[in-house]
């Protein structure tokens, strides 16, 4: 019953269709840890997965795995065979590139200069360097992230950024890959810098078609998800850019409302923010509510919009199932249940003067002992105007008023972050106006033909 129930909520399908192949391998290898699908369905859909890329050595232990009876066929140790011979060969003409790299003086100019116009000529003046070294460069790089070697990719790709122009036909793809070969070294960090980069070439890039801009900004939305639930200030990010950044609300009100559970989950556990960001995700969720719902979100609903405090407890136990099987979620769990069980506390002494704390450890799910120790620290630690009658077994509250200026406080903390991406958005559009129209319409071209090379298809 359990694994049908997490079956219904769990969302690899819908989020896999949006990220590169390799990226799916962590979010399998957590389902099969949790048991919620027949494992040897498991390892058919990553011998599917695997079909694909140069990891043979993986394919063969998976199929081994899928079929312990049975020989490993032999068009797996020929495609090996291959892989290999590749490799030598890019090896062989990657050489004299690495060469070339590993010098002292080129790593500090990479380092200095931002132009790669200006590093090029300098290699290609002292150093040899040409041109058709790029896409050498370029073709390694991804032989390397196919074949799950994700650290080297990263590198060469660096290499390759630093020394490509921004209309270079491989410069996309690049990013992409630079992207995912981050994520999956958990380098969160450089990750973040480089899901930052991204974003910043998608949204100047004015010369693509409105659908195309929504499908870039759908797929970013998706990778950033591995981003923000492991970098330490990346609840803070989602809220801005899921929230807060028209073009991203809108993209995930479009094609992707799921978003919502991790975007209500940010804020949840968002001790900073979640008072003046909680009445905006209610109104989306309220909006989106035909086309998604879950128990994080309809835990919401039934608290700040319907005030069914009952509803609210027993969404509350469905979210911690939710949680606990969810890849980017199963770290918060504890910071969720913590904050919604203040949520619960919260709204419900704005609504009553004197609470029976055996009615809160219920509403709460708590024993009445542990309810009473919680109530007491959270009256301590918020400083909240409230009182604990033992004897009676009750919480009186104090006056729940709110002063004319906290109420100004509180409306225009928002402002800011609206202010921000205004202005970001109208430098951007200042930016475009000055790149002219054909360099702008030859990106467009050799982005739309290169974007599948990483698994992003338009």
């Amino acid at each position: 019953m359990r694994e049908i129930i997490m079956a219904e909520f769990d969302l690899t399908t819908r989020i896999g269709q949006y990220l590169d192949r390799h990226l799916v391998f962590p979010l399998l290898e957590f389902l099969s840890v949790k048991e919620i699908y027949n494992e040897r369905d498991m390892l058919d859909g990553k011998l599917q997965l695997l079909s694909n890329t140069k990891m043979v050595d993986y394919i063969m232990d998976v199929f081994r795995g899928l079929h312990p009876d049975k020989e490993v066929p032999p068009e797996m140790y020929e495609k090996r065979g291959v892989v290999v011979e590749e490799m030598k060969k890019l090896m062989s003409q990657t050489k004299p590139i690495l060469e070339i790299f590993s010098l002292d003086e080129v790593n500090e100019l990479i380092q200095s200069t931002r132009d790669g116009r200006v590093l090029f000529e300098y290699m290609e003046t002292n150093h040899g360097f040409r041109h058709e070294m790029l896409d050498i460069l370029y073709t390694f790089a991804k032989f390397k992230y196919e074949c799950g070697d994700y650290s080297t990719a990263a590198q060469y790709l660096y290499f390759f950024r630093v020394l490509i122009p921004q209309n270079d036909k491989n410069a996309m793809p690049a990013l992409w890959g630079k992207l995912a070969s981050e994520i999956l070294k958990q380098d969160w960090d450089q990750a973040l810098e480089d899901l930052n980069q991204l974003q910043e070439v998608i949204d100047s890039n004015t010369f693509v078609t409105p659908l195309q801009s929504l499908q870039q900004r759908t797929w970013l939305i998706h990778w950033s998800l591995f981003v923000y639930f492991n970098h330490p200030q990346g609840r803070d990010f989602i809220i801005d850019k899921f929230l807060y950044q028209p073009a991203y609300l809108n993209a995930i009100q479009t094609t992707c409302p799921h978003i919502l559970r991790y975007l209500t989950t940010a804020v949840i556990t968002n001790k900073n923010r979640r008072r003046q960001v909680l009445k905006d995700l209610v109104k989306v969720i309220q909006q989106e509510s035909y086309t998604y719902r879950d128990p994080i979100t309809e835990f919401v609903e039934c608290l700040y919009v319907n005030f069914n405090f009952d509803g609210a407890q027993q969404k509350l136990r469905e979210c911690e199932t939710v949680l606990i099987n969810d890849f980017f979620l199963v770290a918060c769990l504890e910071d969720f249940i913590e904050n919604a069980r203040m949520f619960i506390f919260e709204t419900f002494c704005r609504i009553h003067n004197c609470i029976s704390i055996n009615m809160l450890a219920d509403k709460l799910n708590m024993n009445p002992e542990d309810a009473e120790r919680w109530i007491v620290n959270l009256i301590r630690n918020a400083r909240l105007d409230a009182k604990i009658d033992s004897k009676l077994g009750h919480v009186v509250m104090g006056s729940q008023n709110v002063s004319p200026y906290q109420q100004v406080i509180e409306k225009t903390k928002n402002l800011i972050y609206r202010s921000q991406a205004l202005a970001g958005n109208i430098d951007k559009r200042e930016q475009s106006k000055n790149t002219s129209s054909s360099k702008g319409q030859g990106q467009q071209q050799q982005q739309t033909q290169s974007n599948s090379m990483w698994g992003v298809d338009f």
